[in-house]
């Protein structure tokens, strides 16, 4: 008897598996995490990890889970979902066109105002479908000017330079009103040997934007992903100039190239005016900048796509412009005309604290993850993960995620035949930053909340990736 009691006094002073696993969540990290950053001569101070099964209430690791960090491209998560729990799946934006004057026999006896209503998938073939519709209306003719409204988000400035002094990138496109095909053209270079000439196309070519090509075909093998093509923007990024020269190599083949070109407003009337002659209509003024008269006529209108669908393009590719839009659109609704960066920031704060998901040392500059100043804490963005789970909407955001080897930023990733399609998770990357935030539906079949996040010199250099490849595979086998 008193070896057994003696027995039960040791078993009890056993500490159990979940007691050792609560003790170290602090200070552990899965050997294979370690030796990926050991590898790379990354200190851990540089790495904050949270990972949760969503049936607990306690975490499987935390290591400097409460840290805030900058997040890159996952802040995603947390602008998609603070938008879709606050405006609904269904949410829309609508772009208008209204008439200043009386219409006769399909002529405008005055200006066409356009009121950007914050569209955040405004594409070319979207565009071109509105002047269809506007068409359709019974405007043949207009004849005065184009006015653009675009008050409807704050001036968000013109200097598309200021993150990384990269301006013809499309990631770095600013919020406009009324953005239209993210202020983007699609260069197409296309080798005519049998002339011995390039033809160069541009898609959409806005009818305000003067096209020079004097781009010579070379024979033999292509040596460099342009080919030996100068293209440039004569008189900065926000002229109306755009020029194609060098020596293009014709063993390149086709090649296509996006540059982000003028400015917002430029950029919507030049392709409105393309649009609009192609269409078969006629326009005799220019463009300008204005606001709605108060006795101005509406003519036509158009609706976005829902947010449900937005927030899949937001997450799936990562669209910087489009999540900042989203921002200001939460800064609108929440506080009235025009909706700002401030207004919005603030909106989701508030939101946070009704739903009370924990986020200290948050900051939100644009809420898209293009930022050297945004910060949030692995913990905290694991939370807003982990109501996200819990919300009846939960389908929808869950289906705007990446899914592994199969769609989005990690369609290369986690391509393995048993982890295929079973972790839904939002990449991040900046220079110095790497981070991974999502769902990992396990091996056991148990689903865990995991968010990783580096900064560091050499995250953007692979030790990112690795170290995420090395926790995912960690908690898939849980």
């Amino acid at each position: 008897m008193l070896k057994i009691l003696r027995l039960a006094l040791l078993l009890l002073a056993i500490p159990s598996a979940t007691a050792l696993a609560d003790g170290r969540e602090r200070e552990y990290l899965p050997p294979e995490v370690e030796q990926a950053l050991s590898a790379r001569r990354i200190p851990g101070t540089s790495l904050s990890v949270y990972v949760r099964d969503i049936d607990r209430s306690e975490p499987l690791l935390s290591y400097n889970a409460d840290v805030p960090r900058n997040p890159a491209s996952t802040m995603k998560v947390l602008t998609t979902y603070a938008a879709l729990e606050t405006l609904g799946p269904a949410y829309t934006w609508t772009t208008r066109a209204y008439a200043s004057g009386p219409v006769s026999d399909q002529v405008l006896e005055g200006d066409l105002i356009l009121l950007g209503g914050g569209d955040p998938f405004m594409t070319a073939e979207r565009w071109w479908s509105f002047v269809r519709g506007l068409r359709q209306a019974g405007i043949a003719h207009i004849k005065g000017d184009v006015v653009i409204d675009n008050t409807y988000f704050a001036p968000q400035g013109y200097d598309r330079a200021a993150f990384d002094n990269q301006p013809y990138r499309s990631y770095n496109v600013l919020p406009d009103a009324l953005l239209v095909n993210f202020q983007t053209v699609t260069l197409n270079i296309v080798p005519d040997p049998a002339r011995g000439s390039v033809l160069v196309a541009a898609q959409p070519r806005p009818a305000n934007l003067e096209f020079e090509t004097s781009a010579r075909l070379q024979p033999g093998r292509c040596r460099s992903r342009s080919g030996g093509l100068v293209i440039a923007m004569p008189d900065g990024p926000y002229g109306t100039r755009l020029s194609v020269g060098g020596r293009y190599s014709s063993g390149c083949g086709q090649y296509s190239v996006n540059r982000a070109v003028m400015r917002a407003p430029d950029f919507a009337f030049g392709t409105f005016k393309t649009f609009w002659l192609e269409s078969g209509g006629t326009l005799t003024g220019g463009m300008r900048l204005g606001t709605l008269p108060g006795d101005a006529r509406l003519l036509y209108s158009q609706q976005s796509l829902t947010l449900a669908e937005i927030i899949r393009l937001v997450n799936k590719f990562s669209s910087n412009v489009m999540a900042r839009m989203l921002l200001l659109t939460l800064g609108r609704e929440a506080s009235g005309a025009p909706g700002s960066a401030a207004s919005g920031a603030q909106a989701v704060t508030e939101f946070l604290a009704q739903r009370g998901i924990r986020t200290p040392g948050l900051v939100i500059e644009n809420g898209s993850g293009l930022s050297r100043i945004e910060r949030i804490t692995a913990e905290g963005l694991a939370e807003v993960l982990l109501d996200a789970h819990r919300s009846q909407y939960m389908p929808e955001f869950a289906a705007s995620l990446p899914l592994s080897a199969t769609d989005g930023t990690l369609r290369r990733r986690f391509r393995t035949p048993e982890m295929q399609g079973r972790l839904r998770m939002k990449t991040g990357s900046l220079e110095g930053v790497s981070a991974l935030a999502g769902y990992v539906n396990a091996a056991s079949g148990r689903t865990y909340v995991a968010v990783i996040i580096l900064n560091h010199d050499a995250a953007d250099d692979g030790a990112g990736a690795a170290a995420q490849s090395a926790l995912v595979k960690w908690v898939f086998a849980q």
